[in-house]
């Protein structure tokens, strides 16, 4: 091929394959393929998609916490008074 594409002059990505050669992925702007990982861009401050549920909010943490000490309670009053 003697015309190279723009593809072809990209950066490459230069992990280690499984084959213990360099990978020739084409790089991301953070200098790793898409296969290969490494370092990830965080998500934008203010995303509010890491928040779909609240399953993980303090308020929901503390309040299971709040349940299962009212469970322990209340199965000890039943083993107290149980047979």
């Amino acid at each position: 091929m003697h015309n190279k594409l723009p593809m072809h002059l990209s950066a490459r990505c230069g992990a280690m394959a499984r084959a213990k050669t360099p990978c020739q992925s084409p790089a991301m702007t953070n200098g790793r393929c898409r296969m290969r990982g490494g370092k990830s861009p965080a998500a934008a401050i203010g995303n509010s998609n890491a928040r779909k549920h609240g399953l993980y909010s303090a308020e929901a943490i503390e309040e299971r916490k709040m349940v299962a000490e009212h469970i322990c309670t209340m199965r000890e009053l039943f083993k107290d008074i149980g047979p």
